[in-house]
């Protein structure tokens, strides 16, 4: 899988063979083809790998509050970075992204990475909506759909048109201190100014 994410982190979907694959492992293109049929199977595989390390990443998110572990969630999903790396892993994602239309197994793999995203956003404002620290008015659902589309969203900009990440995390967060937390909570206890 390492060796999948740096080649598609060099060469982006379109231009990614399985040599390049294997020209970054240990094995060889005959031993790639064994345990995948074609680069496809290789990168549902990549995709499935990448869901599974995000999942352990958002569930032990920084914060001992769940507004603390939102904001934490945040700032994870909009970190800017001047690493090329990370700036090319980006653009192999939404050139993946991009095939949902037209492939039904993309479209599954990255419609399971968007509901665990969505789920865990949920789980933390109704957390937050217990600890009386969310109003209770707005629904965590819709709310929840509503901050993974920005986040995929700002994504999406930030790739094609290099839009700034750190502006639409600080509109997202702006969002969350005056339209999410409820009125009797302490903003600078939760860390907002």
């Amino acid at each position: 899988m390492d060796a999948t994410y740096t080649a598609l982190c060099k060469h982006g979907y379109a231009s990614l063979r399985m040599q390049d694959i294997a020209d970054e492992s240990s094995k060889s293109k005959a031993t790639l083809h064994y345990h995948y049929e074609s680069k496809q199977d290789l990168l549902y595989a990549l995709l499935d790998y990448l869901t599974d390390s995000f999942a352990d990443r958002i569930e032990t998110l920084e914060g001992e509050t769940p507004i603390e572990q939102l904001r934490s969630l945040v700032e994870t999903s909009l970190e800017p970075s001047e690493d090329d790396a990370r700036k090319q892993f980006r653009t192999a994602v939404l050139e993946i992204k991009a095939q949902g239309p037209y492939d039904d197994r993309f479209r599954d793999e990255l419609t399971a990475f968007d509901r665990l995203l969505h789920d865990r956003i949920r789980i933390l404002l109704e957390d937050g909506q217990d600890a009386g620290l969310i109003r209770d008015d707005i629904d965590p659902n819709e709310t929840a759909e509503f901050i993974v589309t920005v986040l995929n969203g700002a994504q999406t900009r930030h790739v094609a048109v290099g839009h700034s990440l750190e502006c639409t995390r600080a509109m997202l967060e702006t969002y969350v201190c005056h339209q999410l937390l409820a009125e009797d909570v302490d903003r600078t206890e939760v860390g907002f100014e």
